[in-house]
C-alpha cells in the first residue's frame, strides 16, 4: 500500500520564462523510455513479482524503498512541466480572439488540445508511455543489472535535458533528480556487488561529468542526499541497510539509511486557465466561511 502526502520532494521555483518548449523536453524525464514512470513501473513490478522474499529479504526492501521514491519522481517532474507551461497563453474567456494561437507553434501541441495546458504520460516527442518499458524478468541479477543500466541512461538524459533548458525550475528538479538518481544507480550497484561479487561501483560516475559540475546538484550533495536512502516506508524494508551500508564510492562519506520519507515541501497552487476551461468551475462561488464553518462541526482543522 502507498501512504501519500501532499508534499513534493524539492522546493519548485516559479519559472522565470515560462516555455512551451522547455515543458515539452522536460516531458522526456517523465514518459520517455528512460523517464521517471519507467523506473517507477520497473521497480513497482519487479517488487510485486518478486520470488524468494524471505531468502533475499535485502534485495526485495532495496526495490520497494527505490519504487516507492519514484512516485515522488513522477510528481515532481509533472509539476515542472506544469509550471513551465502555465500563464503560456493568453488568459480569458473570449474564444474569437484565439487565444491559444500560440500552441500551433508548440513541439507538443497536446498539450494545448489534450490538457489543461499541464503534464501527460508521454515523451518529449508526444509519444505516450507504455508498458512495453517495464522489465521484470523474474532473474534477480539480471532485474538488478537491468535496473543499474535503467539508471544510467536516466541520468544521461537528465545531463542531457539540462543542457537544453536553462531555466531555475527545470534545471533546480534535475539537479535534485541528478542526486537522487545516482543514489539509485550506487544502490543497485552495491545489490550487484553483493549477490555477484563484481565491484560494479568501478563504473561510477556513468556518464563521467560528476554531479559536482551542476550547481542546483551540488547544493543537494552538500545536504547529503547522495547518501540518504529512505525506505518511503513507516515500519518496512528495514533491511535495506544490509546492503544500503558502507561508504560512497565517489566521496568515502558513510552512508545511511533513513525510515520513512524525505520530508517534503509545499506543492505548486497552479493558476488556473479559463481559456481552456481549466479547471472549468466558473458557477462555483467560494465561500471560506461557510467552508470554516463545516470544519469546525466535522472537528476538520484547516
Amino acid at each position: 500500500m502507498i501512504l501519500k502526502m501532499d508534499r513534493l520532494p524539492v522546493e519548485l521555483p516559479t519559472p522565470t520564462n515560462p516555455s512551451a518548449n522547455d515543458a515539452a523536453a522536460v516531458q522526456e524525464l517523465l514518459g520517455g523510455k528512460f523517464g521517471e514512470m519507467s523506473t517507477l513501473m520497473n521497480y513497482t513490478y519487479q517488487s510485486f513479482n518478486f520470488r524468494g522474499r524471505k531468502k533475499l529479504r535485502p534485495f526485495y526492501d532495496l526495490i520497494c524503498s527505490i519504487a516507492g521514491e519514484e512516485y515522488g519522481h513522477i510528481e515532481v517532474v509533472s509539476y515542472t512541466i506544469n509550471l513551465l507551461l502555465t500563464g503560456v497563453s493568453k488568459r480569458g474567456i473570449d474564444p474569437t480572439i484565439a487565444p491559444l494561437a500560440d500552441g500551433v507553434n508548440a513541439r507538443n501541441t497536446y498539450h494545448f488540445n489534450n490538457s489543461g495546458q499541464t503534464a501527460l504520460p508521454m515523451d518529449s516527442m508526444g509519444k505516450f508511455w507504455s508498458g512495453d518499458n517495464v522489465f521484470s524478468s523474474g532473474n534477480l541479477k539480471l532485474d538488478l543489472l537491468h535496473n543499474f543500466f535503467l539508471e544510467c541512461g536516466a541520468r544521461a538524459g537528465k545531463m542531457r535535458t539540462y543542457e537544453m533548458v536553462s531555466d531555475p525550475t527545470a534545471r533546480t528538479m534535475v539537479g535534485y533528480l541528478l542526486v537522487r538518481g545516482g543514489l539509485h544507480v550506487v544502490a543497485y550497484a552495491k545489490a550487484l556487488e553483493l549477490l555477484t561479487g563484481v565491484e560494479v561501483t568501478k563504473l561510477l560516475p556513468i556518464p563521467d561529468l560528476s554531479n559536482d559540475k551542476f550547481p542546483e546538484a551540488k547544493k543537494f550533495m552538500e545536504d547529503k542526499m547522495h547518501l540518504k536512502l529512505y525506505t518511503f516506508s513507516q515500519e518496512d524494508y528495514k533491511q535495506v541497510a544490509l546492503i544500503w551500508n558502507g561508504t560512497h564510492p565517489e566521496d568515502g562519506q558513510p552512508l545511511e539509511v533513513i525510515q520513512g520519507a524525505i520530508p517534503g515541501h509545499a506543492v505548486p497552487d497552479l493558476d488556473e486557465e479559463p481559456q481552456l476551461n481549466a479547471p472549468g468551475s466558473d458557477e462555483y462561488a467560494y465561500d471560506p466561511q461557510m467552508f470554516a464553518d463545516m470544519a469546525k462541526k466535522m472537528g476538520i482543522k484547516l
